[in-house]
Formats: structure tokens, C-alpha cells, sequence
């Protein structure tokens, strides 16, 4: 099991891959990619290993997401509080009773959110959809997988959801789900084998005209399923040759009466992560 100090934060930049650890920055003597940390046996090991011998570096100022080749997959009313928001915007169309299935089943809710185009790095814009009018951010801890079905790191998830559309009707989950800069990943990816004890707690600020707009917090603790349990499924009959991302739900839904606009500023914390901020476009 991993301590705090033993996690290593890992930036994404121009000029390539920046590891942190307590507070300490350094860069691999060598190239390193994404897509070789996800293909390893053991990333971690690979990342501890190459850590120990990196060469001193200074804090990145601009920030890539941490993805190159993989797919970001989610999973869907893991909380009990996302359970009831999705029923809420589903009844009218008849589909309330789908979620609260879904929420006692075995078999989880996972559904495809982006290709590593459609991810926004930290800094930079999110999207709302212009032929939706109820659009919430969803913070959420996400997975990082290699190709061997091993969670090996975490990050912070932005998911961005239409919620009209997808309450409108089930069906339309993916239009309300996937568009472009629909998701956002950063700020950088943790990789440690067990997320630190007392960094569980997933924070939401929604900022507008320079004013706490929305706040609430959650924790890992209240997903409903294991988490080995969601990449089980994720992995089953499916294969992912540069690895993935699985968001794991959220926990945190802004009241019925809240909507983004544009200009908003979105933070999203998890302390050993750190936070994720994205303006909506």
C-alpha cells in the first residue's frame, strides 16, 4: 500500500512529462510518454524507478491533460445523490425508474465519454452544448487503467452533462454526455497504488462574476461499488490497448434551479491531486 509521500504527481507539458513529489519537481533522464506509463506491466514501479533518477526541474507553468492515446470512460449513479438526480430529470419522460435499477443492479452503468481530442486540459475552456438550456459540471476522482486492467494512478474528472437532453429521454445519454471539450482531466495524474487515506474528499466550487455561484464536496467513500469491481466491468469483453480513464461517478449535483453559463469558473479539488480549474466557453 502507498503512503502520501510515496505517490508521484505527473504533469503533462510541451516539452514533456514533469514528476512531483513532496513538493519536489524533476523530469525523466529520457523520453517518457503517457502511452508507455499505460502500456507497462507495473506503471508505478516504472514511474518510482525513473523518478529516482530524474534530473531537477523547475514547477510547469502550462499544463497539457494528462492523456495521449487513451479513452476516457464513465461510470454512472454510483452515489446515491446521483441516483436521485437522474430519476428527477428523467420522470417526466417515464424513465425515472431506470436509474434506481441501474443504482441496485450488479451490472454498473459505464458509457463512452471522450476521445483524447475532446478532453480540455487545466486552465482552459469547457463546453455547453448550444441546443441545451441545463448544463451541470460533475466533478469526479478518475481511474487511471493500464492496458492490464490495473488501476495504477488517479486524476480529477470534469464531466460535463446536458442534463435536458439526457432527461428527455435515456436514449439521448450520449449526445448529452460526448461533444467536443464535453470532459476535463488534470491537473495531474497521481500514480500511486492506493489513493492516500486522507485525500478522499472530491470539492466543487462554481465561480461567476468573481462569486461562489455553487460549492459542495463529496467523498470517495460514498460510491456505492469497489472500485477494482467498476474496471472489472469496464475490462469485460472489451480490451484497451494504451489504457483508459474511468470516471467513477459523481456525488455532487447542483439544485435543479442551477445552470453553467458561459464565463463560469469551475474548480474541482482532490487534495492529492490537486485542483482542476476550467472556464466554460
Amino acid at each position: 500500500m502507498s503512503s502520501a509521500s510515496s505517490a508521484i504527481r505527473v504533469f503533462a507539458t510541451e516539452s514533456g512529462l514533469v514528476f512531483e513529489r513532496d513538493g519536489k519537481f524533476s523530469a525523466p533522464r529520457r523520453v517518457l510518454t503517457l502511452d508507455e506509463i499505460f502500456a507497462a506491466d507495473d506503471p508505478v514501479a516504472l514511474v518510482r524507478d525513473l523518478a529516482s533518477n530524474a534530473i531537477s526541474a523547475t514547477a510547469p507553468a502550462k499544463l497539457l491533460a494528462p492523456i495521449q492515446s487513451q479513452e476516457v470512460w464513465a461510470a454512472g449513479v454510483t452515489y446515491f445523490r446521483s441516483r436521485t438526480a437522474r430519476m428527477e430529470e428523467a420522470k417526466v419522460a417515464g424513465g425515472g425508474t431506470f436509474y434506481d435499477r441501474v443504482y441496485e443492479a450488479e451490472r454498473p452503468e459505464l458509457f463512452f465519454k471522450a476521445t483524447p481530442h475532446r478532453v480540455a486540459p487545466p486552465g482552459s475552456g469547457v463546453r455547453i452544448r448550444g441546443d441545451s438550456k441545463w448544463n451541470v459540471p460533475e466533478p469526479e476522482l478518475t481511474l487511471a487503467i493500464n492496458a492490464h486492467g490495473r488501476i495504477f494512478g488517479f486524476t480529477i474528472g470534469n464531466d460535463m452533462s446536458s442534463r435536458d437532453i439526457e432527461g428527455e429521454n435515456p436514449l439521448y445519454l450520449p449526445q448529452a454526455k460526448v461533444y467536443d471539450r464535453s470532459a476535463a482531466l488534470g491537473p495531474a495524474l497521481l500514480v500511486t497504488d492506493v489513493l492516500p487515506a486522507a485525500d478522499t474528499t472530491i470539492a466543487i466550487e462554481i465561480r461567476r462574476a468573481g462569486s461562489a455561484a455553487f460549492s459542495g464536496e463529496t467523498t470517495v467513500g460514498q460510491i456505492k461499488r469497489p472500485l477494482p469491481s467498476l474496471v472489472d466491468w469496464l475490462f469485460c469483453e472489451n480490451t484497451f490497448p494504451h489504457g483508459c480513464y474511468l470516471m467513477t461517478g459523481t456525488g455532487v449535483v447542483p439544485p435543479d434551479s442551477f445552470t453553467l453559463q458561459r464565463g463560469d469558473e469551475i474548480r474541482i479539488t482532490i487534495a492529492a491531486v490537486g485542483t482542476l480549474v476550467n472556464t466554460v466557453l
